[in-house]
């Protein structure tokens, strides 16, 4: 067996298989396990995702959120145990593939547009077959031209 081969194996024990649709600028509400002693309570991260980035188990999503005036970010893998679900509060409408912009920006500033519901299915399902693309060839897809 190549090795190729054995590490999607392994891998694929661990991957989720429902983790929640949600894409680059929507705001979300991650639920994560925190453990404290003995007791396991869930803890609540909500802000806006800035980016996504890697295939299948090492696959990792960017939040940001402003807390008392300061920039926190927060990055989490979508297959760890350790996330209970993802909720999407909002979506955003963005032409980018990462807001890093906005950590330049304070206030109203931030806030993004809201995406319209035929636009969410069209930009989920491009998302879906870039992601395919990129995990079946290696390389990025090349770029489409819409009129």
């Amino acid at each position: 067996m190549k090795r190729a081969e054995l590490l999607n194996k392994v891998e694929s024990v661990h991957v989720k298989e429902k983790t929640g649709e949600f894409a680059i600028g929507d705001t979300v509400d991650v639920h994560q396990k925190i453990l404290e002693g003995a007791k396991e309570r869930v803890q609540v991260f909500s802000g806006t995702v800035i980016g996504r980035r890697g295939v299948g188990i090492s696959e990792t999503f960017t939040v940001r959120r402003i807390v008392q005036g300061e920039g926190v970010e927060r990055t989490f893998p979508i297959h760890s145990p350790r996330i209970a679900k993802i909720d999407m509060k909002r979506t955003g409408r963005v032409r980018r593939a990462k807001l890093y912009y906005l950590r330049d920006r304070v206030g109203k500033a931030t806030k993004l547009r809201e995406r319209k519901k035929g636009e969410a299915e069209t930009a989920s399902a491009q998302t879906k077959a870039a992601r395919r693309t990129t995990a079946t060839t290696g390389r990025k897809p090349a770029a489409t031209t819409e009129g």
